[in-house]
């Protein structure tokens, strides 16, 4: 047995790989339809989530899990860890860290014997699935609770995550870009280019084509990480051959100590929509 369970939630963009060889817990965050709830990841795939959102956008929200579906995660979780923790989507973005911390109080009443941590990752897709799985490897070393979550604060502070929309007409139903931007961007055809820094999503500008978008984003990662070693998570919205190609790309132009691709979170997609690229990453010390 493991010294500890790590417990995520499902906008950590993990592919189902490593979710299985690392004896990872995902929470799936609810998605609303047309009065119907289904869980991310468990009730539909990302392609049929982003079919929806495309075809009744207003009629297409989100919620997280309840409490108890993460207590039951938790439980689970101390069937193969002494201890388990719980590394959530960032708490400026969503009420899952508090959902979390609500169940770690049920889990201490109902079961004292397994100590609980909920940890917020400070950011969001791709870059809390890096923090997830540096968590989870060094679980698998077998570290202590307290190395795990000393090793999760230093890094999420380190991680990058840049992204790449088709369209302003999802972003601008959140209020982070103004109305006449989005009116603009709908006629020029724009793509926002879009950061993650400090559990905060920002736009870090535009351009013209998705060819430029991507060269702008490869640009602005090589700025961060020079020729020193880096982790990659590369995620897609029901675009796989784009994602794979800026994989192809990564891997060429960078030294990738570990590199993936994955779905982006239809759950992040309402603010999004379809056809983001985004790629979140860090530099190995």
């Amino acid at each position: 047995m493991k010294k500890v369970a790590v417990v995520a939630d499902s906008i950590a963009c993990l592919p189902p790989e490593l979710v299985s060889e690392y004896q990872l817990q995902i929470i799936p965050i609810n998605i609303q339809y047309e009065g119907k709830t289904y869980r991310n990841g468990k009730d539909l795939t990302p392609s049929q989530a982003y079919q929806m959102l495309e075809r009744a956008p207003d009629r297409f929200a989100s919620s997280p899990a309840s409490p108890g579906e993460y207590v039951r995660a938790f439980r689970k979780a101390s069937e193969y860890g002494e201890s388990v923790l719980c590394i959530t989507l960032s708490s400026k973005l969503s009420t899952v860290y508090n959902m979390a911390q609500l169940a770690k109080e049920e889990a201490r009443r109902d079961f004292p014997q397994i100590p609980v941590e909920v940890l917020d990752s400070m950011t969001a897709a791709g870059g809390e699935g890096l923090v997830v799985m540096a968590a989870a490897r060094a679980a698998a070393e077998g570290k202590s609770m307290a190395v795990v979550t000393k090793l999760v604060k230093s890094l999420r502070d380190k991680v990058n995550v840049i992204g790449i929309m088709e369209t302003v007409r999802y972003v601008y139903r959140t209020g982070r870009i103004p109305k006449m931007t989005s009116q603009v961007g709908s006629l020029l055809s724009i793509k926002p280019i879009f950061t993650i820094t400090n559990g905060v999503v920002g736009i870090a500008g535009f351009t013209r084509s998705k060819e430029r978008a991507v060269k702008r984003a490869l640009k602005m990662m090589k700025d961060r990480v020079g020729t020193r070693p880096v982790h990659v998570a590369v995620s897609h919205a029901d675009v796989l051959e784009e994602g794979q190609k800026l994989m192809e790309q990564i891997s060429a132009r960078f030294n990738c100590a570990e590199l993936w691709l994955s779905d982006f979170s239809p759950v992040m997609g309402y603010a999004t929509g379809t056809g983001v690229l985004a790629v979140a990453f860090y530099v190995e010390e």
